[in-house]
């Protein structure tokens, strides 16, 4: 069994129990993350018998659960636990929040129903103010994970793992907890900065709420105008990352919130198509993130673990990482906030199981047409459906995160359908950012960039209308004897030692990459931060204890990645 350090000092009480949401932060919070109790049934009884202990929010899957069991897609897993609410708590209305639950949950409060949700990567809340009592309440909640036997969102996970597909897991894997808000509060506050225009613009809803704009200390806005001017602008760059403090308050309502002020584009430069950040060329020098542990495998074992995956990938020399099918936790982007790092954001894959014609074909430079749903395995309306559904709720949850540069809601053609369709949705509720719409291949002309993944082929950068975007590449693998999660491996390029493994990484960016910026090449995207299960093409190992390719000699080379 292989553990993080996170992991292996695991704080079981209150596991992750840190405010889990520092885009919209309140003082009132109760984290029921810890014990639990579970059950594998073969319906959802609310009777069932609550045996086993469980560590929530782990997986019953993972080795930090407790658990180590694999639910069946024939089996429901019930969870229970009582919470005590004080007199005090309760502000006039009381709401229980959910990070991420795969697949499907419903939620019971005191033996009633209060609520469902479907789609395992976002997050969810339930108002339950008038199920719970003072002093002892219970919590069960009731999951169905079919994994790929449905056509839902699963990410990169599969029953039978292996090579570029993992572990299944199921259940609560993000934080669950509880706030209380007045009677009357602010639902929600959407933050678009326009840097052009030197102001930002908060949408309230119909509510009236003041702004209290903070540089640093200093006071520099009190308003409840929606639309707020800023004198001598601060941008946000991962050469500056400086966030704005903005406190709203209705009523006895108060939320901290930050913004950025920052704008990403696309120009013509010197006759090449640029990535812009805050209106001047800018190359995304970044690494493929795929956010698993070995301990937790999707939830981090700690919050530690979140911020020092971000702060590595600064220490190298890179600007970007590219989060790969996955949602994180919002701490996570926070971090990257921070600590500037751009942020790509892939939307979760769902479909039926990708046969070899979706990632062969491109190869002999076969574009599918992808209103067939029958050739991409997404011939389920309500599964297609649902897939908007939750790309609406990824966008609203991470809208403020002031890092996200880019959205892309297909990859390598994997349960890809309607792509122009999903490129006009996702404009229409983002005027702000770019879109990778079909990352890799099977491009149907909706999209902001020339997308190549290339592991195999040489790579050689061939100008268009859009920026020429490498958003997959390298994979250069290496086994460290003693971190691996089993015995398997695979990689795109294998090395024998960590010195072959540099010569050929400095080869690849010396000889390949930057020549070709100048050709037009304007964004790479590595693979990747750290192995995961098979795959060891990772700068660190699974476990984050053991670095590949020195410090030194990564800055050495990212200082020549720049436009």
């Amino acid at each position: 069994m292989l553990y993080t350090k996170w992991g292996e000092d695991l704080n079981k009480d209150c596991p992750l129990g840190e405010y889990p949401r520092p885009q919209f932060v309140r003082d009132s919070y109760m984290s029921l993350n810890g014990k639990w109790k579970i059950s594998f049934c073969e319906n959802e009884s609310l009777d069932a018998p609550f045996e086993t202990d469980i560590i929530v929010p782990f997986s019953p899957e993972t080795p930090l659960s407790g658990v180590g069991k694999v639910l069946s897609h024939n089996e429901y897993l019930m969870y229970r636990r009582t919470f005590v609410l004080t007199d005090d708590f309760n502000r006039g209305r009381v709401i229980l929040h959910f990070g991420a639950v795969d697949q499907i949950a419903k939620v019971y409060i005191n033996g009633e129903f209060v609520g469902a949700h479907h789609g395992g990567y976002t997050p969810f809340e339930f108002e339950i103010t008038d199920y719970v009592v003072s002093g002892e309440n219970s919590v069960i909640v009731s999951v169905r994970d079919l994994c790929e036997e449905n056509q839902y969102s699963r990410g990169k996970q599969r029953t039978n793992r292996g090579g570029i597909w993992y572990s299944p897991q199921s259940g609560i894997w993000q934080s669950v907890w509880l706030e209380s808000v007045p009677t009357d509060y602010i639902k929600s506050v959407r933050i678009t900065p326009d840097l052009d225009n030197s102001q930002v613009s908060f949408d309230c809803g119909d509510l009236t709420v003041q702004k209290l704009i903070y540089d640093g200390d200093e006071l520099i806005a009190d308003t409840t105008d929606n639309t707020v001017k800023i004198d001598n602008v601060k941008t946000w760059s991962p050469e500056n990352p400086f966030l704005y403090t903005v406190i709203f308050k209705m009523g006895d309502d108060t939320v901290k919130s930050y913004f950025g002020m920052r704008k990403f584009s696309i120009e013509n430069v010197g006759g090449v198509p640029r990535f812009m950040l805050n209106n001047r060329p800018y190359f995304f020098n970044g690494l493929l993130d795929q956010g698993y542990y070995p301990d937790g495998f999707l939830t981090p074992p700690s919050n530690d673990a979140l911020k020092y995956d971000v702060e590595q990938v600064k220490s190298w020399g890179f600007n970007t990482l590219r989060k790969h099918i996955k949602v994180e936790p919002l701490l996570w982007y926070h971090y990257c906030d921070k600590n500037g790092i751009i942020v790509i954001q892939d939307m979760i894959n769902g479909g039926g199981n990708y046969g070899l014609e979706i990632s062969v074909l491109p190869f002999v430079g076969i574009n599918l047409d992808d209103t067939k749903y029958s050739t991409f395995k997404r011939t389920d309306p309500a599964a297609r459906d649902l897939y908007y559904n939750e790309l609406k709720e990824m966008i609203d949850t991470l809208y403020n995160v002031p890092s996200i540069a880019m959205w892309v809601p297909f990859n390598e053609g994997w349960g890809q359908f309607d792509s122009k369709k999903a490129y006009d949705f996702i404009r229409s509720m983002d005027s702000t950012r770019l879109i990778d719409t079909t990352s890799g291949w099977h491009d149907r002309g909706a999209t902001d960039v020339i997308s190549k993944h290339i592991y195999f082929t040489p790579i050689v950068v061939k100008q268009g209308n859009k920026p020429w975007f490498l958003s997959e590449f390298g994979g250069l693998s290496t086994r460290v004897k003693g971190h691996t999660f089993n015995s398997k491996m695979f990689g795109y390029k294998i090395f024998s030692s960590k010195e072959s493994l540099t010569k050929a990484y400095k080869k690849l960016f010396e000889r390949t990459i930057v020549p070709q910026i100048k050709k037009g090449l304007s964004g790479t995207i590595y693979t990747q931060v750290t192995d995961v299960e098979d795959e060891l093409n990772g700068i660190m190992t699974y476990d984050r204890k053991v670095q590949k390719i020195d410090t030194s000699v990564l800055n050495e080379i990212n200082k020549k990645v720049k436009i």
